[in-house]
């Protein structure tokens, strides 16, 4: 059987950065990771222990009540109707369900998967392990006459912060139906709008209030807090959601029944969701006077847990310089040929390691 090749892992190559950045005299100002630092909401933490004492197997598809309330706020927080109760599939996190779909959805060798220009590296392995092909285009002119099998999209984009306008997304849904090609929409920064607006795929100005062929993926990781608990959820055509709980099913990835009844609590909880907007919004603000003010320039980011910064130099450049000031950033390397003079700045640290970065900068 013949092995799959990964790329290695992108932040392992960041241990002698990271050492440079550890050894500053107030410590390392670690934004090169998404990961959330606040705390987990008083609501999900008592849902979450309330039934710890059941014993049995959770179910694949999640509890009646975590789809309803996954309906729920996608209308009220997404405009998004009309999603059928059984079109909702509770993933373990959202990186899973990235790495896994390709192959859950049945392409293989043979098969093109199209992906963002810029990416979560993700989207990479996740075609590599299903033996796809990867193309890596923003636009459909780039595919020419040939017909992929799957379509990825991100918006707001992990790692730019770009919002794909409405007249992309339809343009994206209608080529796609009109060819039977899959398009999965990227949407766990769909709640962090700064200057723009972003949609769903599954919006009806998007999608006209249809749903064949297209896949939302979704994430409490950001939003809630909820990294830790590993907390996702996929929804759109019934037809695919159901051909992936399927082989859920017989895979075990099933989402902890705890874990069900915290993501209840997150989805109903609209006041903690818009705090932690609150949070992140100030740190975005600081983080982004600072390196304007240093000869940055912030390229798109409008949305999303991201400032995607240039000094128009190499981006491993940029990366030494911040470490040296014990920041230590993400080169736009890993996300792809096009990033090599943007490094990621991410909004996920304290306000105290915020403002320190912002210190350190100024100086």
């Amino acid at each position: 059987m013949n092995q799959v090749q990964l790329p290695d892992f992108p932040w392992d190559s960041l241990a002698e950065v990271k050492a440079t950045a550890q050894a500053h005299p107030g410590g390392v100002v670690d934004l090169s990771i998404g990961t959330p630092v606040d705390p987990v909401p008083d609501g999900i933490r008592e849902a979450l222990a309330s039934v710890s004492a059941i014993p049995g197997y959770p179910t694949t598809h999640g509890i009646p009540a975590l789809r309803e309330a996954a309906r729920g706020a996608l209308s009220r927080r997404h405009g998004v109707d009309g999603i059928e109760p059984d079109a909702v599939l509770p993933t373990i996190g959202s990186k899973e369900a990235v790495a896994w779909l390709p192959r859950l959805l049945g392409f293989g060798p043979g098969d093109v998967v199209v992906i963002p220009e810029l990416a979560y590296p993700t989207y990479e392995v996740g075609v590599l392990l299903a033996g796809a092909s990867i193309l890596r285009s923003d636009g459909l002119t780039a595919l020419g006459p040939q017909k992929p099998a799957m379509i990825w999209l991100n918006s707001p984009s992990n790692p730019t912060g770009k919002v794909l306008p409405v007249e992309h997304l339809r343009k994206v849904v209608e080529w796609a139906r009109e060819r039977d090609v899959v398009v999965v929409s990227d949407e766990c920064y769909l709640a962090l709008g700064w200057e723009a607006d972003p949609l769903s795929i599954l919006h009806p100005d998007v999608c006209d209030g249809r749903t064949d062929g297209l896949i939302a993926v979704h994430s409490l990781s950001k939003s809630a807090n909820l990294a830790s608990y590993r907390a996702g959820f996929l929804t759109g055509d019934p037809r695919l959601i159901k051909r992936l709980l399927e082989v859920r099913k017989h895979a075990g990835m099933i989402v902890p029944r705890p874990v069900q009844e915290a993501m209840v609590a997150a989805l109903a909880d609209d006041e903690a969701l818009r705090a932690q907007r609150e949070r992140y919004a100030r740190r975005r603000l600081a983080l982004r006077k600072a390196l304007l003010d240093n000869g940055f320039r912030i390229d798109h980011s409008e949305a999303g847990l991201y400032l995607w910064a240039t000094r128009d130099e190499d981006a491993s450049a940029t990366v030494r310089w911040l470490a040296g000031r014990g920041i230590l950033v993400a080169p736009g390397t890993f996300y792809g040929p096009k990033g090599g003079k943007h490094v990621r700045v991410a909004l996920t640290a304290t306000d105290e390691r915020v403002d320190a970065a912002v210190e350190r900068l100024t100086q």
